[in-house]
């Protein structure tokens, strides 16, 4: 397993891809599953889960995204479209000569996931999808759902020029309160560091400045899915969770994890593992059970 000073697992590598440099992490031989973080997370948030897939019989592989890696971090919230995410997802198939992948996403991974699963079902085998909804799901609940809105307040404050400063003054004090006891110091403080970099938070916060109203107009989802989330969700309430499976025209499984917040990769990657490995052993996914987990709140601030 990864020490304390490297998080990463696996083999490092860099790919290039459309006139990006990504940053990757793969082990294992076998079918493909690939690995999407959230924010403002790294592929370090698959400590936990990559080894295990990998163990099992599985090649795994990890990117770290678009503002993410040092080679792949384009200027303005124009360039982080989510048609942009999910071109470069789809390039780092092709170059790695993947028709088609295991998706498991988190997060912001996890709304690319369903983008690609939505709008390139021929590229996705099966998907396993942690904390964010269907994005049609989630943007019904955030019209809706009073609990919601307040959960969402903000994407003002990331979508506003001040975000950098308050979110990183004082030590990033803002930024690292959204982080429970649970996520690894290690994990924390390496995630932290990033965003100090010059430039780094401002591209993380460039997901949220290119969103649109079209994110709630996604189209159903016609391949096998498995939707995880945490009931101590701060940002992802249960309203956007339980509406998920109207979206998904697929064979689908909703697993609600008891007494865990959003960030289940480093929380609960015990249970991910599992739900990943049962949605691809499933009927109905293209190759070859679980019950909900009880941990510590993870008390996101998110």
């Amino acid at each position: 397993m990864p020490s304390f000073r490297d998080p990463y697992w696996g083999t490092q590598t860099k790919l290039a891809v459309g006139g990006q440099v990504f940053d990757l992490s793969v082990a294992g031989e076998g079918e493909p599953i690939l690995l999407l973080h959230g924010f403002p997370q790294s592929r370090a948030s698959w400590t936990g889960v990559a080894p295990s897939l990998a163990a099992a019989g599985y090649r795994v592989i990890a990117p770290d995204q678009r503002g993410y890696s040092p080679g792949a971090r384009p200027v303005g919230p124009d360039n982080y479209r989510i048609d942009a995410l999910v071109e470069d997802v789809l390039g780092l198939l092709d170059v790695l000569g993947l028709p088609s992948v295991h998706f498991v996403g988190h997060d912001w991974g996890a709304t690319v996931s369903w983008f690609i699963a939505a709008r390139h079902p021929e590229r996705v085998r099966s998907l396993t999808a942690a904390s964010v909804p269907h994005l049609a799901a989630f943007g019904r609940a955030l019209a809706t759902d009073a609990d919601q809105q307040e959960r969402s307040a903000y994407f003002g404050l990331f979508r506003s020029g001040k975000a950098e400063r308050v979110m990183l003054e004082d030590d990033a004090r803002r930024l690292r309160a959204w982080f429970p006891p649970a996520v690894p110091r290690h994990l924390v403080e390496h995630y932290l560091e990033a965003a100090r970099r010059p430039g780094v938070f401002t591209a993380q916060l460039n997901y949220y400045r290119a969103m649109t109203r079209d994110f709630a107009k996604l189209g159903p989802v016609g391949v096998p899915a498995t939707y995880l989330w945490g009931d101590r969700d701060l940002a992802l309430r249960r309203a956007g969770a339980e509406l998920c499976g109207e979206y998904v025209t697929g064979d689908y499984r909703f697993v609600e994890l008891s007494g865990v917040g959003h960030w289940i990769p480093e929380v609960a990657p015990e249970a991910l593992v599992s739900e990943t490995l049962a949605r691809i052993a499933s009927p109905g996914s293209t190759t070859r059970a679980s019950a909900a987990t009880s941990l510590d709140s993870d008390h996101s601030a998110k």
